[in-house]
């Protein structure tokens, strides 16, 4: 998600600095990002000249206070855990200028919480993109309970810059996407679990019958079943055992088989 969301950045004609806890996770990072450039080259999207232009824009370091210290907003795009992104939101509090935005990618964790980090409430929100971040027009934005509406207002200019719709949400715990498309993809798995259908037939039945372009398990593999995981338990946690992931989530995650990123999940890539 970090990837995507500093290629469109870049693209769209903005000053990005990528910051990673080390040099292995930023080569991947960086990695990515000229992926995008390149299957944006062979698509006829963009040309040679406009892909260096975007590489002048873009660059990776591993020192916060480096990567913060100029900063009008920063995107945090960490694991989706919460006490992670307090940690990060306490350290880009203290390393960015006062007047930058601080947005978080969450999918579903309460941005006033995460703002409670920090010293600027006023001035965080959430911003959370859909992967793959270049292909993908949508962009919750979602209000914690005292982001200032110029930052709002901020937030959706930027949002905009990058050709992405914005919908806003209040902060109630999954949002508008993922408080409803969580639950379908845990009773999807549940299908699976309980022998009901295979999962070919149950991928199948969701794209033929309710036209979504892929099935609940192919876009479990898609998004992470790691990801569906642990944003299932932030759901289980606010919400009840409505939400509580079937076990076979946890087993998977366990397994190591966490989808299309390490090629083994319900399908093997």
């Amino acid at each position: 998600m970090g990837s995507g969301i500093a290629y469109v950045s870049a693209a769209s004609g903005h000053d990005v600095v990528v910051v990673e806890q080390d040099q292995k996770l930023l080569d991947s990072g960086m990695k990515r990002v000229d992926e995008y450039v390149q299957r944006a080259i062979s698509r006829g999207h963009i040309t040679k000249d406009q892909a260096s232009l975007i590489k002048t824009k873009l660059h990776g370091t591993l020192d916060f206070t480096a990567a913060c210290k100029s900063a009008s907003l920063v995107v945090e795009a960490v694991f989706e855990d919460p006490a992670v992104k307090e940690k990060v939101f306490a350290i880009v509090d203290k390393s960015s200028p006062k007047e930058a935005i601080v947005a978080s990618n969450t999918s579903s964790i309460s941005i006033t919480r995460l703002a409670s980090a920090t010293h600027r409430p006023d001035r965080v929100l959430g911003l959370h993109f859909f992967n793959p971040v270049p292909t993908m027009k949508l962009v919750e934005l979602i209000k914690g309970s005292q982001t200032s509406e110029s930052t709002v207002k901020t937030a959706r200019g930027f949002v905009e810059s990058l050709g992405k719709t914005v919908v806003e949400s209040l902060d109630k715990t999954g949002f508008i996407v993922n408080k409803a498309l969580m639950p379908f993809l845990n009773e999807s798995i549940k299908l699976l679990e309980e022998g009901v259908a295979s999962k070919e037939d149950i991928d199948k039945a969701f794209i033929l019958g309710t036209n979504h372009p892929m099935g609940p398990l192919q876009l479990s593999d898609f998004i992470g079943v790691d990801v569906v995981y642990q944003t299932l338990k932030v759901l289980e946690n606010e919400y009840g055992d409505c939400f509580k992931p079937t076990p076979i989530l946890e087993k998977m995650v366990k397994e190591g088989r966490l989808g299309r990123k390490t090629g083994k999940g319900f399908y093997d890539y």
